[in-house]
């Protein structure tokens, strides 16, 4: 288990503890979080790592990985989903536009809509960073859980998906 996450269970919590450690169930859900946020924080810079499209930045990135996962969108359509003002989504579309990583055509059933879509270079790019990612990953997991480790791995996040909606 990695140093810091997770590793003072035995001795918080519990009845009879200090004052901000016997709230059960709200101090396990505020300790749980800044675990988690740490966590989260760590692995996404540890994927970032393996994967070789440094020069792009996180909202840059969520966007092409939108698109691939979802299909072509527009800016305001993008702007909602990533909950980032449309004047934000804007900015991060140009940049996208100006490397060829994205392209704009007219929207089949709203011809004053334009829709924005993945590129080939866009898509080879999102293909292989996922690809290197899940890769890496995959390998993590192996080398350092059991079975039954990873067993419970897919079973918390089964839970942490609902965190996601």
């Amino acid at each position: 288990m990695a140093a810091g996450i997770g590793m003072d269970r035995q001795g918080s919590g519990g009845a009879g503890g200090s004052g901000s450690e016997a709230g059960g169930t709200a101090t396990d859900a505020a300790r749980a979080a800044r675990e988690l946020r740490v966590l989260v924080g760590r692995l996404r810079r540890r994927l970032r790592e393996v994967d070789d499209v440094h020069e792009l930045t996180a909202s840059q990135l969520a966007v092409l990985g939108r698109l691939d996962r979802d299909g072509p969108a527009s800016t305001s359509d993008l702007a909602k989903a990533e909950r980032v003002r449309p004047q934000s989504m804007a900015t991060t579309v140009a940049v996208l536009e100006e490397r060829g990583m994205i392209a704009r055509r007219q929207d089949p059933d709203d011809g004053r809509r334009q829709l924005i879509e993945l590129t080939q270079t866009a898509d080879r790019t999102v293909s292989g960073s996922r690809r290197a990612r899940d890769e890496w990953l995959e390998q993590a997991l192996r080398e350092r859980f059991s079975a039954d480790e990873l067993a419970t791995v897919v079973e918390a996040l089964g839970l942490l998906e609902r965190l996601s909606e």
